[in-house]
């Protein structure tokens, strides 16, 4: 009884699938952070730019 309860349980991936889904969803998280960081430097540098030519100090 107890051996295959044990063999069930070792047989059982239904909780593997979850544990795909969320790996492949920090992988993404991830992606996006590292993504928007780097366009949002650039992005400030851009608009920097284009308020200086807009807005000349002298």
């Amino acid at each position: 009884m107890k051996m295959h309860i044990v063999k069930n349980f070792l047989q059982d991936e239904s909780g593997a699938t979850a544990i795909e889904y969320g790996l492949l969803a920090s992988l993404i998280a991830v992606a996006i952070i590292a993504s928007v960081t780097t366009l949002g430097g650039k992005l400030t540098a851009v608009f920097a730019d284009i308020s200086s030519k807009l807005n000349p100090k002298s």
